[in-house]
């Protein structure tokens, strides 16, 4: 899922195409799409854009008469600038939105269609959909520890926690996590301050490195490259892989759909985080460090 970086270079990409460019009209292919109906989305069209902005993870697209298109891309959903009037392509085109300049199509690839549109008007319409997660970007460390400990949770759940803090997903949390050598499991509440400021200082560190590097990977184009997984770093999607550290093959904890990837050596003091499928399956058995795994392994 599009995190804070890439929800960044795209907007900032948006804003290079479309500011001051007058919406001609919305083509939507998919029935699942569109989640409002009031305001219709027919108002929109023949108005100029006003601004860009993000919330969360989606975008908003400001449009004359304080009307507004939010975009959810959730897993899947990506966007692209086309030449005007450009067709959808085949079942993964969700939406065209046709400017004066140029059409931007959204595409969702699998056959779970969740990305989603709303039309929404004014900034009351927009706090109703904005989850309150607090802009680490924004924000000092006082009022990010206040946030961070104000419950206990495990560190994982409280920076992926759009309530608690806005656009930081599973992949970046697992870059941040590693830069400031914690466990994602351990408790929000059982930080010292100093643990707390490392943990802003990483969390600003690894968004900003990002937001750069997409940037400055996108240049003048539109980003099309967009993905939760990148050769480039250092934990997330990187399993069984040597830490950039230590060497230390990268482990990972399952759950659901999603994958939380650390190094035991750099984060958690060499213990292996229970598994929740092999866990469950080994119990008792479970091996507590890295070695003890190699050694069942051999």
């Amino acid at each position: 899922m599009p995190e804070l970086p890439d929800i960044t270079v795209y907007i900032e990409a948006l804003e290079r195409r479309v500011m001051d460019q007058r919406l001609e009209g919305v083509r939507v292919t998919s029935p699942f799409l569109l989640r409002t109906a009031d305001p219709p989305l027919q108002d929109v069209y023949g108005k100029g854009v006003t601004g860009l902005r993000r919330i969360g993870k989606r975008i908003a697209i400001g449009l004359e008469d304080e009307l507004w298109l939010v975009l959810h891309l959730m897993i899947a959903g990506r966007l692209h600038w086309k030449e005007r009037g450009a067709k959808l392509a085949g079942r993964r085109g969700l939406a065209a939105f046709d400017f004066d300049n140029g059409s931007l199509t959204l595409t969702e690839a699998g056959t779970k269609k969740r990305a989603s549109l709303h039309v929404i008007r004014g900034e009351e319409g927009l706090a109703e959909i904005d989850r309150g997660g607090l802009e680490v970007l924004e924000v000092d460390c006082e009022t990010f520890a206040q946030r961070l400990t104000g419950r206990n949770h495990t560190l994982k759940r409280a920076l992926t926690d759009p309530h608690l803090f806005s656009g930081i997903g599973n992949a970046y949390s697992d870059e941040i996590l590693f830069a400031a050598r914690m466990s994602p499991v351990k408790l929000t509440q059982k930080l010292g301050d100093d643990e707390v400021r490392r943990l802003y200082e990483a969390c600003r560190e690894v968004l900003t490195n990002w937001v750069e590097r997409l940037r400055s990977a996108a240049g003048d184009e539109f980003p099309e490259k967009v993905t939760a997984f990148r050769p480039e770093m250092a934990m997330h999607g990187r399993y069984g892989k040597p830490c950039p550290e230590c060497g230390t093959p990268v482990q990972r904890i399952r759950y659901a759909s999603n994958e939380t990837n650390y190094c035991s050596k750099c984060q958690t003091g060499g213990k292996l985080l229970a598994d929740r499928s092999l866990s469950r399956l080994m119990k008792k058995d479970w091996p507590r460090t890295l070695e003890e795994l190699e050694a069942r392994r051999g």
